[in-house]
């Protein structure tokens, strides 16, 4: 029964991977990227791998939710922010993850995403050590189309 809630791995296009699974038999489909370079102030403090996904899942009515794992637990009440191109979009955090503050400016991020070049993901964590990730977008269109194929 566990395994069935394991990804599966549809595609990889360039920096971005494709995957679907069924936890609890409902079908979540998402792309996912590691950064292609982070950086900690101070250098070298540790933390988890963090990475960006933007996930479908049809059973709740949700399409392309963008959601980050930042590798730390963040600074409690504080922002983080993604920035596509010249636009900085606002995130709340909770815990490690982040997600648009605004949901109306989703698709809207999504979109600059699709025909950007990176997202630089700006983050401080509850000891205070501030996070700059960016994640290249290279592959990110494809991805997001064959998530879309596979969970309508």
């Amino acid at each position: 029964m566990a395994g069935e809630a394991k990804p599966t791995l549809l595609a990889q296009y360039a920096d971005w991977g494709a995957y679907a699974a069924s936890p609890g038999g409902k079908k979540v489909c998402f792309a996912i990227a590691k950064p292609t370079h982070a950086e900690t102030k101070p250098p070298n403090r540790p933390r988890n791998q963090p990475y960006i996904f933007i996930s479908t899942r049809p059973a709740d009515k949700v399409t392309n939710e963008v959601s980050i794992a930042i590798g730390y637990p963040f600074k409690p009440s504080s922002e983080a922010t993604a920035q596509v191109g010249s636009t900085t979009f606002a995130l709340y955090t909770q815990g490690d993850g982040a997600w648009i503050k605004n949901t109306a400016e989703e698709a809207h991020m999504v979109d600059a995403m699709r025909q950007g070049d990176t997202v630089v993901v700006k983050g401080e964590s509850s000891r205070g050590t501030q996070t700059t990730d960016t994640y290249s977008l290279k592959g990110l269109a494809e991805a997001l189309d064959r998530v879309a194929q596979e969970c309508q």
